[in-house]
Parts: C-alpha cells; sequence; structure tokens
C-alpha cells in the first residue's frame, strides 16, 4: 500500500508529532529547572556558608528589618510598630527579598542548577530526537546489502514514534518494497532472455546440418560457447536468487581448471605464477565470471595474462593479473568500473564487462581495483576473503 494513502490517524495519535513533544519537553524541563532552583538553592548555599542548623535546632531567625527591632537581653525580639508591610504577590504579612538582595553565592547556585536542569532536559531531548534517525541509518546501510543478496529486507516499525517518524516509516518500508520488485524484475528479465535465446541456437544448430563441414565444424564451436555461457548465465542468476551463502573456494583449483578451459578454447596466453593454496568465501560461479572477465580483458588488450595470488594478514587474498598492454590513462582510471564506458577507439564490446565485474565481486564482500604498472601494463587486483590457508605453497609459488 502507498503510504500516502494511508488511513487517518485517530485519537490523541493525531497529535503526537514531534513538535508537540519538542515543546512538552522544554516546558517540563523549564518547570523542573524552577523548581529544583527554589528548592535547593538557598539550602546549598548556607550548608557551603557552614551555617546550616544543627539537628533539632530552630533555624536561624531572619535578618531585622530596616527599623531594627531586636530588642531585650534575652535576644527577644519585639514586634515592630504597626503592622508589617503588605507583600503584592505573597499576601498581608509576609516579607518580600528582592533577588537583587539574595547573597552572590544563591545567585549563583540558582542559576548553575537551572542551567544543569536545561543542559539535562536537552542531552535527553536531542537522544530521544536522534534515535529513529539512527534506525533509519542502520536500515538503510543494511538495504543495498540485502538486495544484492537476496536477503529478507529490515522494516521499520511503523507504528512507533511521531507522526513523522511513522511517516518516514512506512515510506522507507514501501521503498524497499519498490527496489526489491525491480532488482527480481530485472533478474527475471535476463533469464527470460538467457531462456529463450536457446530456441535460434537449436534451429541454427539444425541447419548447419547441410554446411560444408568445415563450416559446421567452427559455426558449432561458436554455438557451442554460446550454450556455455547461456547456462553459466542462469546458473549465476540462480545461485543469487537461492540466498545460499558464500562458499568455501579452493582458489588454486578454480584457477588451474579456467586456465585450462581457456587453453582447450585457443587460448594459452594464461600465466599462473602461483602462489598459497587458499580456500577463499565466494559463490562459485560468480568468482569464475569475475577472473574470467579480468582474465579476458587482459589476454585481448594486453597480449597475455599474468596470474598470481597472496595472502593478507587481514584475512583476505589478492589476486592480482598482469598484462603487457597500453593500460588505461589515468584520468580514466576512476570511470574504467562504470557500465557503458568504453576506454579508447578500438577497443571493442560494451563496456560492460569490468562494471558486471566489480559487481559481482561486491555482492560477496570482494572488491575490485585497477592500476597502471610502473613497467607498463595494466595489474587488475581481486581481493577476496579468505576462509583457511589449506596447505603449504603451489610448487610454482
Amino acid at each position: 500500500m502507498d503510504p500516502r494513502r494511508q488511513g487517518p490517524v485517530h485519537g490523541w495519535r493525531r497529535f503526537d508529532t514531534l513538535a508537540v513533544r519538542l515543546f512538552l519537553l522544554m516546558w517540563v524541563t523549564l518547570i523542573a529547572s524552577h523548581l529544583v532552583s527554589f528548592g535547593l538553592s538557598i539550602p546549598l548555599s548556607r550548608f557551603l556558608a557552614g551555617d546550616t542548623p544543627a539537628m533539632g535546632q530552630a533555624p536561624l531567625a531572619p535578618p531585622p528589618g530596616p527599623t531594627g527591632t531586636m530588642g531585650g537581653q534575652d535576644g527577644a525580639s519585639s514586634p515592630p510598630h504597626g503592622p508589617p508591610p503588605a507583600n503584592r504577590l505573597m499576601g498581608p504579612g509576609v516579607r518580600a527579598m528582592p533577588p537583587a538582595d539574595l547573597p552572590a553565592t544563591t545567585l549563583g547556585i540558582d542559576y548553575a542548577l537551572r542551567a544543569l536542569v536545561i543542559a539535562l532536559g536537552a542531552a535527553l531531548g536531542a537522544a530521544w530526537a536522534a534515535r529513529p534517525l539512527r534506525r533509519l541509518a542502520r536500515a538503510a546501510d543494511a538495504l543495498d546489502r540485502q538486495l544484492l543478496r537476496h536477503e529478507p529486507l529490515t522494516r521499520l516499525d511503523e507504528a512507533r514514534g511521531t507522526a513523522e517518524v511513522r511517516g518516514t516509516a512506512a515510506v522507507f518500508n514501501h521503498m524497499g518494497q519498490r527496489l526489491q520488485a525491480q532488482f527480481d524484475a530485472r533478474g527475471l528479465h535476463l533469464a527470460a532472455v538467457s531462456h529463450d535465446l536457446r530456441t535460434p541456437l537449436t534451429r541454427l544448430r539444425m541447419r548447419l546440418e547441410s554446411a560444408p563441414p568445415a563450416l559446421v565444424e567452427a559455426a558449432a564451436a561458436d554455438i557451442h560457447e554460446m550454450v556455455d555461457m547461456i547456462e553459466s548465465t542462469l546458473e549465476l542468476l540462480r545461485e543469487q536468487r537461492d540466498g545460499r551463502p558464500p562458499a568455501r573456494v579452493h582458489l588454486t583449483a578454480l584457477l588451474e581448471a579456467l586456465t585450462d578451459d581457456l587453453a582447450a578454447a585457443g587460448q594459452t596466453g594464461v600465466d599462473l605464477r602461483g602462489g598459497p593454496a587458499l580456500q577463499v568465501r565466494a559463490h562459485p560461479t560468480a568468482l569464475r565470471r569475475v577472473l574470467a572477465n579480468l582474465i579476458g580483458n587482459a589476454l585481448q588488450h594486453g597480449g597475455g595474462a599474468r596470474v598470481h595470488w597472496t595472502a593478507t594478514d587481514e584475512g583476505g587474498a589478492w589476486v592480482h593479473v598482469d598484462d603487457d598492454g597500453p593500460g588505461i590513462p589515468p584520468e580514466r582510471l576512476s570511470s574504467a568500473q562504470q557500465p557503458w564506458v568504453q576506454l579508447g577507439p578500438g577497443t571493442g564490446g560494451h563496456g560492460l564487462g569490468l562494471a558486471i565485474a566489480r559487481d559481482l565481486a561486491e555482492r560477496d564482500g570482494a572488491r575490485l581495483a585497477l592500476a597502471n604498472r610502473p613497467e607498463g601494463g595494466l595489474r587488475a587486483s581481486l581481493w577476496l576473503p579468505t576462509d583457511t590457508i589449506v596447505s603449504a605453497p603451489t610448487p610454482g609459488a
């Protein structure tokens, strides 16, 4: 349901807004500051001055009036001539003491107590007002990871907080549902296209039966490669949609299998320099697609690919793919991983390979970096979270 079309809120909840809550908080804080100051400022000033009456002793008598009516040798006071002056605010018989007549210590304690109570109220109000923003920030931070990995989305409580907070929660939940639907639709369309390509490929294979043998053999190899790409794409989409966590993948075995497949297809320019035998955490099909893209780019643009990998002390591994090509202009390195970006004329493709590789890597918590080598050529580096080091370095290390 569209959050903008929610039904009206009845009862006191319609007045539960941020403005009303802040007004009440300020009002209560000011009243509390007056009460605390009125009840504690004079006793605290007397305590600090050492003028506190002992237990069971009568409190100190008030200071004499302007006419000086302390009389008698026993210290008893005689009432002044005539009735005491009336206080217009507190009634007859009560002497008023204007604030200016208070001692400096009492005034200082009064101001300090008021400032302390107001500061405490402001701190509590700021923490209370920022709590929904922290919940929203945590939910927004987890949203991209949950969408990429098809995890259940974090939903904010739409019945909690002020009207503004409830409205924001409803809009955020609605936005998450729409984004999830768009991600699912994108994957479904890609799967449908990949699935439907099987039919024309099958017809093309049947029509080639009457062609010359040399043409049939070459076309059959191309068709077989296209079918493998389609199957890999469907497997990749299925792997992402299942919501399965990353699995243990033996990095050395995967690179060796990928190199063998490229050699079988006629790509013999891959040189595995070796490294420690590692198990990394990734989705196997996605990791294979990323590494195949990096090695394929090195073969196509750099004339060859030298692959080596190392373990780090931070629980990860770097896979480096070096080539001897022209590299990437420094001003284009930051945009090289963006979709539809072609790095130069004659490079071929549509500028999607590195963007797809980066997206697949980030889904598994990996990251991709590109840098020009000082001696020439490009280095594509893939950082992967490792699981364990399963053996000593391979013989080629």
